[in-house]
């Protein structure tokens, strides 16, 4: 059901839009004349991915009621990324803002996100969704950070189901946003145990599952009991993808990166529209980690997000991956 529902290509992603800024490559914060500007927010950066490589994508977010709220609006649309469920708000909510170097040594990266606009997305905003219209729902862990986002983010995924829709997770703990890690263990292992598939690193699934060490074991554990299929990410150690008939270890594409933002994003914007392109599920998850490296290596998140050509090209041109 997952790897099918992924072919048809077609996913209403749920989660947050922002704003980034960001320096020149080689460029620290202090020394910068000149900053540039992008669109960011992990499910944005998703849905930009996916309809940069030939998919479609719809984002069922709140924005700020302002002049950044309307540029991210206009950024997804110019990735081809539906806003018909991208809702403003108004009051003292904001977009979230993110401001970083594109250095790796050091690299420092701050976030804005008091009164966050997307964490106030509503039941409204997800009961508004007709997910028949889609293939699978996308979401990262950032949106169950608050209310009324949280509540709405599982209330879409009883919609969704309802609808035959797949779950997949990015798991993307990011723990500024929460309460308590406490909170964030609970939830972001609900919200995965629901899923059927779950995307992370060993640092997101060892924190789930109560310690570092346990990282591999929860992930497998998830495979056995709920999902389909959990990609295991280690960093510069590849990652391992776990399914109900095994599993495998894939390597990497080094390169000289600048930052590592937006390295996860569009690795699964990468892996699910290269199952969609009929690759087999050990190339797509190295294209994903082709995808990844491209980002890395580029200033920006979306704008560095890859389409067909430049991941085609990429990969003609790399001796890599590295060994699995």
């Amino acid at each position: 059901m997952l790897l099918e529902a992924i072919a048809k290509n077609n996913f209403v992603v749920v989660g947050r839009a922002g704003i980034d800024f960001y320096t020149d490559a080689g460029v620290r914060a202090e020394d910068a004349q000149r900053i540039s500007v992008g669109l960011g927010g992990s499910a944005a950066n998703i849905g930009a991915g996916i309809c940069k490589l030939g998919g479609k994508a719809a984002l069922v977010t709140r924005v700020s009621d302002d002049s950044v709220g309307s540029y991210c609006i206009g950024q997804l649309k110019h990735y081809g990324v539906d806003t018909t469920h991208v809702t403003p708000v108004g009051g003292e909510y904001r977009n979230s803002l993110a401001f970083y170097e594109s250095v790796v040594e050091g690299h420092r990266n701050v976030i804005y996100r008091n009164g966050a606009a997307d964490f106030q997305m509503d039941d409204a905003d997800v009961a508004s969704v007709d997910y028949t219209s889609y293939s699978a729902l996308i979401t990262a862990g950032t949106v169950f950070a608050a209310e009324p986002s949280r509540s709405a983010a599982f209330q879409a995924f009883e919609l969704a189901k309802a609808a035959g829709l797949p779950l997949i997770f990015d798991v993307d703990y990011r723990p500024y946003s929460w309460p308590s890690p406490e909170v964030a263990a609970e939830v972001l292992s609900r919200a995965a145990a629901q899923c059927e598939m779950i995307v992370g690193n060993d640092v997101e699934f060892g924190f789930m599952a109560g310690g570092y060490d346990k990282g591999l074991d929860k992930a497998r554990e998830l495979v056995r009991t709920t999902a389909e299929l959990v990609i295991y990410k280690m960093g510069e150690d590849g990652a391992i993808t776990i399914t109900r008939e095994g599993e495998f270890k894939t390597g990497i594409y080094p390169v000289e990166a600048l930052k590592p933002n937006g390295a996860g994003d569009s690795f699964m914007s990468g892996l699910v529209t290269s199952i969609a392109d009929g690759f087999s599920l050990k190339d797509a998850v190295l294209r994903g980690s082709a995808c990844a490296s491209i980002v890395v290596a580029k200033p920006g998140c979306a704008p560095a997000m890859p389409d067909k050509t430049e991941l085609e090209a990429f990969l003609a041109s790399h001796p890599g991956p590295t060994p699995a």
